[in-house]
């Protein structure tokens, strides 16, 4: 089971996006203030962490930049959750070594599209390191699932929310589901954590072959 960090100072926030991630399975911590998670993310070692910027005493660059200087942590994936729309703000937070940002107001959708797809990579890049390729997934990948299939789990893969899909590929939400259900079924995944791993594996396999 992966686990989340949130660092968000608004109890509204904090509830509703641990609610939609404990729903989605993963195991949820919570701090208050950037001081506190900062403590939390050394000493539970969460898999990612969603951290809100705008907070009094610690911001969330401070945060980041306390993160980063720490070896033990510093390849803790980092997704910023900010109301905030300057682009030079936002230029910072990823010149800083931020992994994503999630712009508020968003959508039960939106949070586990960019949660997933975050843990997803950095999964993947650490089982690279011991495992060069994944020939039995891509053999997998090759033989079970269709063209629209894997056009639809690439897109997965990128982030993209079953709205984002259906406009792009120009098919309805339903079918949109419907294939999801269907790749589901097909490589043996009871979660949209897990598909989004296999998205990152048939991303991989397409730069491979080109």
């Amino acid at each position: 089971m992966y686990s989340i960090l949130i660092i968000e100072d608004d109890p509204s926030y904090v509830s509703m996006m641990e609610l939609f991630l404990q729903l989605e399975g993963f195991d949820v911590l919570t701090a208050s203030d950037g001081r506190s998670g900062l403590v939390l993310i050394r000493e539970k070692r969460p898999d990612l962490v969603l951290c809100d910027i705008m907070m009094p005493d610690m911001d969330g660059h401070s945060v980041l930049d306390a993160l980063k200087g720490d070896i033990k942590v510093a390849d803790t994936p980092f997704i910023f959750v900010t109301a905030l729309g300057n682009r030079a703000d936002l230029r910072r937070g990823m010149s800083a070594g931020a992994d994503d940002y999630l712009s508020k107001p968003f959508t039960a959708d939106e949070l586990l599209a960019a949660v997933n797809g975050r843990i997803s990579r950095h999964d993947l890049i650490y089982k690279q390191r011991k495992k060069s390729a994944f020939q039995k997934e891509q053999a997998i990948l090759r033989t079970r699932i269709t063209k629209r299939e894997r056009e639809v789990l690439l897109m997965v893969g990128q982030g993209n929310t079953t709205k984002a899909i259906s406009e792009y590929l120009g098919i309805c939400i339903r079918t949109v589901e419907a294939h999801r259900t269907s790749l589901m079924n097909k490589l043996a995944v009871a979660n949209a954590a897990s598909l989004a791993r296999w998205a990152v594996i048939a991303e991989h396999a397409e730069i491979e072959s080109d």
